[in-house]
């Protein structure tokens, strides 16, 4: 029995509207006001203020219901359960690994709680050359206040870990400025394994906070569903057709449900919203749909230390630098610095090598200290991000190219953290590069890594941060979306996640969704309390 009180059960046990689709012995047919896809960042925040406003909402999640009772700190259960294609989604060229949650909550459920505002420079940027002229620091700021509250965004009172020490440590011995950075969690354990969902139920993430709020004030909860195409007459979405999948939520069994509602709010990530838009054949009048889609390519540097690191315990990410973002964001491409947890089945799959050197590798993971760096794509003109397309079945999936301009960023990325990490006091350093080997000086790794081709398949690269794709603008020919979050040529459906970003943030994007959700939500709730559509 576990020892944490766990509020989904409970909830569940006194009436709670839940649907799991892969029990159905028919098909189903529910109505609502509002049908939300999607029960993270976006749709989570979107179903409880719609709720709260006293309209019926049916939330529809292709995931399953765990909980805190499931979460049991292992990694061969979560990636499996809890992750789009089992942690292991890739883009068409097989060059980005895409970590992305697949249950109730989304990704908020197995994110590292990392807690940002929309940097100003985005903000910036969104108003000068997207027709945002509203997006500002001070439009933003009260959404965004409302939902850290909401959420008990704050700063984190402990110390950081040694792997995130390392960051700290060696940037300032370098010059080089780090700040702390927020969490969203309530009564943190400090466990250190928040990627495979919190088993104390700290993390505040949307499975915790707004689905129950919303289930509370009577919404429906519809799980193991895969959100198919929208049925449409003329400007309208008149139904949302939905697969019912097994319990392992890979194959669909054949049952289906129809939803249907006054309005419709797509809310699935910035691959699956675009996904399902293009299968329904919507309406395209900018020709954007799916386009424009954009990651934080991510590379990652390891370095060993004569201490134990122990990265896998702890607050997973504590410590951040965005000194190498303050260039102007249509220059040589910027990155983000921070520390990710380290656990065994992730390490082993993400970093370079085989045989006796990986297995060395392995056996050193105690010593072992990671670093990233998040690039900034999206604001030059050489970078256009990626296209969301479907396969011959109808699944997504991302062609995203890898232009010299990425590559330059991550040449100077993987530099950059050597750097840090032996000013730190590494013994030895190995970039995530498939030629790359253990340096053990920063002379000797500065020469190395300047040498190292930049390369598909060559360069480890990957990615948690999916964004675009429903690009909004004020400007109909530069966006699928109005500032409103309405979709363009549907008078009836919104969209409320990451797709929306007309670029890549240069910061972790949960918060970016919380607060632009919460006010387009509100926009929308006052909406449709006030007439029909």
């Amino acid at each position: 029995m576990s020892i944490v009180h766990d509020p989904i059960r409970a909830g569940l046990e006194k009436g709670w509207k839940v649907v799991d689709a892969s029990t159905l012995a028919t098909d189903r047919t529910l109505e609502a006001d509002v049908v939300i896809v999607g029960s993270g960042a976006g749709g989570g925040v979107t179903a409880e203020i719609l709720a709260k406003s006293g309209l019926s909402v049916i939330v529809v999640e292709e995931g399953a219901l765990k909980t805190s009772s499931d979460f049991k700190m292992r990694e061969s259960d979560a990636y499996p359960s809890l992750y789009q294609e089992s942690a292991a989604r890739k883009t068409a060229d097989k060059g980005i690994n895409i970590l992305q949650g697949r249950t109730v909550g989304g990704s908020t459920t197995v994110n590292w709680t990392s807690s940002f505002r929309t940097p100003p420079a985005t903000l910036d940027w969104w108003r000068r050359h997207h027709a945002l002229p509203g997006m500002t620091p001070e439009a933003m700021a009260p959404w965004f206040a409302m939902m850290e509250e909401r959420l008990h965004i704050a700063d984190w009172p402990g110390a950081p870990n040694e792997n995130n020490e390392v960051l700290r440590r060696g940037a300032r011995k370098l010059g080089i400025a780090t700040s702390l950075i927020r969490r969203n969690v309530n009564g943190c354990w400090n466990l250190g394994y928040c990627g495979m969902g919190c088993p104390t139920n700290a993390k505040q993430s949307m499975l915790v906070t707004t689905i129950p709020a919303a289930l509370e004030l009577g919404a429906t909860l519809v799980t193991r569903a895969r959100a198919e195409r929208f049925t449409f007459k003329g400007e309208r979405a008149t139904e949302l057709l939905c697969h019912a999948l097994d319990a392992p939520g890979v194959h669909t069994t054949g049952r289906k449900l129809r939803l249907r509602a006054r309005h419709y709010v797509v809310a699935g990530g910035a691959i699956n919203s675009p996904a399902l838009l293009l299968r329904s054949s919507a309406p395209d009048p900018s020709g954007l749909l799916g386009k424009r889609t954009f990651l934080h390519p991510t590379v990652i540097s390891a370095a060993f230390f004569p201490q134990r690191v122990e990265a896998w315990q702890g607050a997973p990410q504590t410590v951040y630098s965005d000194h190498f973002l303050q260039g102007k964001p249509d220059g040589p491409i910027g990155y983000k610095l921070e520390a990710p947890p380290l656990h065994p089945l992730l390490l082993a799959t993400t970093m370079n090598g085989f045989g006796e050197q990986h297995a060395q590798m392995m056996r050193e993971f105690p010593h072992l200290q990671g670093m990233l760096a998040l690039l900034r794509d999206g604001f030059h003109e050489e970078a256009l991000g990626g296209t969301v397309r479907l396969r011959g079945d109808g699944s997504p999936e991302l062609d995203y190219p890898l232009t010299d301009y990425l590559w330059d960023g991550a040449r100077r990325a993987l530099l950059t953290m050597a750097e840090i990490q032996f000013a730190a006091g590494a013994k030895e350093v190995l970039p995530a590069h498939e030629m790359a080997r253990r340096y053990r000086s920063w002379s000797e790794a500065k020469t190395a890594i300047a040498a190292l081709p930049q390369g598909l398949q060559l360069t480890r690269v990957a990615s948690a941060h999916v964004m675009g794709g429903c690009a909004m603008s004020g400007d109909e020919k530069l966006g699928v979306t109005t500032p409103e979050g309405r979709y363009r040529g549907l008078a009836n459906v919104s969209v409320h996640d990451g797709s929306l970003f007309p670029t890549s943030l240069g910061a972790n994007p949960q918060l970016s969704i919380y607060g632009l959700a919460a006010k387009l939500a509100s926009g929308l709730a006052t909406s449709l309390r006030g007439r029909p559509a």
